[in-house]
């Protein structure tokens, strides 16, 4: 018995490329006393489950051509789905035609995405990119006031159970589905022109669109007034979007935030390297032998800053580090495996997330990055800015030291992935003090000192670490006072982009205290 709220479906068109339980809720379809229509691979799957189905081109009188590129472009399939039920001129040309109803479309389209991930051939994807199911599918979705269109089989069972309960379906649940079927056709549009824009060597291209499937609603964004969600892009990235959460309380909005940012700095290391974040920045950042000994460096960073804080792993975490890090309040930790102690050991703390993520993100990829602004938004590439040991400038009549070259590099990687203006002070292979975000250079210097000060109080050591450590800036010193601030506190290399119109009187300075700088000719600037 049809709802009077409801359009009652008779004839179905079922044409997938994911044949996703299609036999289950096409088995539902027949019981439910509906006609069943099909292409190719699709008809013969139903019919060998069994179903009565017949065969698009006995509808349209024309048999599928060029290897199933034309099969349902038909006035006969287009007609039946974009004529409007309620005009007499619409229903008169169907009638003069012969052409029937289609109440329900049933489409998902060509694996592009999933074959864009496999391949870089272009014929290969040529081929997966799929004309006539999108334009059934807008079609169809336009015509949301009398059909009813799926381009998802997560939505088969919901429609199944209208139809058995009502003989069809309501209109809030049809516009639900034609919203949700231009989304995606919008997704798919996009994923086609963004690689076709790709393979000519077009990161920003005139026109760009940006699309994602969400994955969880979250509680909040960065405040409990704001909504937010997490989305996934197609990009094959390894990160906290793709990551398998093992255990934990749901991600917040600013946990997902900062495990990205702690994620990303740990995968510029080569050394087993650990990260603590809070809110984006990094409070210690160690490399080490092993994971354990990169966590003790890490915590004694800044123990302080460290509580309640995200951590992330460049290797595959162990029971001790494991241990370790389960001693003190942990939001998240990330990591690209976990082996099964540690995941007992993680086990006991049922509030701290555990995220899995199988693989490190590659520090050198090109990606696109976007923020929004008022009216539109902002694209630029990731700053995929990588420093070797050929590319420094040695400016100062000292050159470093070979341990002073390994630390600065250490430190222009995590500077890197430092609000700006970002100041890190680095002795070891760990940092020792740290100055993020601050509206001057000369600031973010004396925080970092005041900072290193503060650490070495804490842990009753005589000197901060800034004595003998090499610091980094994300830009150049405008001043020498910035320099200066760096030099007070001990620190014995310098590491910069250059570039500044006092960069003469900055170098005077570094010289005059004995000091080694380099210059990189490259800036971090982290807004």
């Amino acid at each position: 018995m049809t709802s009077a709220a409801s359009i009652p479906i008779r004839r179905a068109l079922l044409s997938v490329s994911d044949k996703t339980g299609l036999i289950e809720f096409a088995t539902r379809l027949t019981a439910a006393k509906i006609d069943l229509l099909s292409t190719g691979g699709t008809a013969s799957l139903l019919r060998d489950a069994g179903l009565n189905v017949t065969d698009v081109a006995e509808v349209t009188g024309f048999p599928e051509i060029m290897g199933g590129r034309v099969k349902t472009l038909h006035p006969k399939i287009h007609g039946s789905l974009l004529a409007r039920r309620d005009l007499d001129d619409h229903v008169a040309a169907m009638s003069a035609q012969g052409i029937e109803c289609i109440d329900l479309l049933v489409v998902n389209l060509y694996p592009f995405e999933e074959t864009l991930r496999q391949t870089s051939d272009r014929q290969a994807l040529v081929e997966k990119i799929d004309i006539g199911g999108p334009a059934m599918l807008r079609a169809a979705a336009k015509n949301h006031d009398f059909l009813t269109v799926i381009c998802d089989p997560a939505d088969y069972a919901s429609v199944a159970d209208a139809i058995e309960k009502n003989g069809g379906t309501e209109l809030e649940l049809r516009r639900r589905l034609a919203a949700k079927t231009f989304a995606r056709t919008a997704a798919y549009d996009s994923a086609i022109s963004g690689w076709m824009a790709s393979s000519l060597g077009e990161e920003l291209p005139e026109i760009t669109t940006t699309t994602g499937r969400k994955i969880i609603d979250l509680r909040y964004g960065e405040n409990p007034h704001q909504q937010a969600a997490l989305y996934k892009t197609g990009q094959d990235r390894p990160g906290v979007a793709s990551a398998v959460q093992i255990q934990g309380k749901p991600l917040s909005y600013n946990n997902i935030n900062d495990t990205d940012a702690a994620f990303e700095l740990v995968a510029e290391f080569d050394q087993p390297t650990i990260a603590i974040i809070k809110h984006s920045n990094p409070c210690g950042v160690a490399s080490g032998d092993n994971l354990g000994a990169a966590w003790r460096h890490a915590l004694a960073a800044d123990p302080v800053s460290a509580f309640g804080g995200i951590v992330a792993m460049n290797r595959p975490l162990d029971a001790e580090t494991a241990t370790a890090v389960a001693s003190i309040f942990t939001e998240v930790l990330i990591a690209p495996e976990a082996s099964d102690e540690a995941r007992a050991i993680m086990a006991a703390k049922p509030n701290l997330r555990l995220l899995i993520t199988d693989a490190l993100p590659d520090p050198s990829s090109r990606a696109i990055k976007i923020k929004s602004v008022a009216g539109g938004f902002l694209a630029q590439s990731r700053d995929a800015g990588i420093i070797g040991v050929n590319d420094l400038k040695i400016v100062t009549k000292r050159a470093p030291t070979e341990a002073e070259i390994s630390d600065m590099l250490f430190a222009w990687k995590v500077t890197k992935h430092v609000k700006s203006n970002a100041i890190v002070f680095v002795n070891n292979a760990s940092t020792a003090g740290i100055g993020a975000g601050q509206m001057s250079r000369v600031d973010a210097a004396r925080i970092a000192v005041h900072k290193a000060a503060d650490i070495a109080a804490i842990h009753g050591w005589s000197d901060p670490r800034t004595i003998g450590s090499v610091v980094a800036s994300d830009a150049f010193f405008p001043f020498a006072d910035g320099l200066e601030a760096l030099i007070t506190a001990g620190a014995t290399a310098v590491i910069q982009p250059g570039g500044s119109v006092k960069d003469n009187e900055v170098i005077a300075a570094a010289d005059a205290a004995g000091i080694a700088m380099v210059f990189t000719g490259m800036r971090h600037f982290n807004h």
